[in-house]
């Protein structure tokens, strides 16, 4: 996870290192895969990922499918969070994902997902020095390579420090 989170730091300056990301990630995250879902940009606190238009990635009535677009909302939030918190100290599970959708996608969906840092520290590290664990709610807006406004996802994560996880 350490060298992943390395990878992440370094595709923030490198075409490679992006190359290198998005090719892991491709691989680590199997059910993903088939999106094609790609990194185009990641910085600190912002990440903008496309979902092509493909054959692949739509529905019956060549539109993007709906599942498609909720999978880019989920993967765009977890992996700015997962980016800016050590996996290594924080458990991240996506609790809940709600959709809206206003237009049916017919060209490739772009997320530009960010948040500012202080966000993070008010709403998740400090909150989880009082609590077990806590609720973080994200809301992702998809538009299309046109700037379309697709859909709105709120994504409601689950963070808990991994020493107060219990296995059964």
């Amino acid at each position: 996870m350490k060298q992943l989170l390395s990878i992440f730091k370094k595709a923030q300056n490198s075409g490679f290192y992006l190359w290198l990301l998005n090719f892991l990630l491709g691989r680590g995250i199997p059910s993903n895969k088939p999106h094609n879902l790609k990194i185009m940009k990641i910085t600190g606190n912002s990440v903008e990922i496309k979902l092509p238009y493909m054959r692949k990635n739509l529905n019956h009535l060549k539109g993007l499918h709906a599942c498609g677009l909720a999978t880019l909302a989920e993967y765009s939030s977890g992996l700015l969070l997962m980016s800016n918190l050590d996996p290594a100290k924080y458990r991240l599970i996506m609790q809940s994902l709600e959709m809206n959708y206003f237009k049916q996608g017919k060209k490739t969906a772009i997320v530009k997902l960010s948040f500012e840092i202080d966000e993070l520290q008010q709403k998740v590290i400090l909150p989880l020095q009082e609590n077990e664990a806590i609720n973080f709610r994200q809301e992702v807006m998809i538009h299309d390579i046109e700037n379309m406004h697709l859909c709105t996802a709120h994504v409601n994560w689950q963070i808990k420090d991994w020493s107060k996880v219990r296995m059964k």
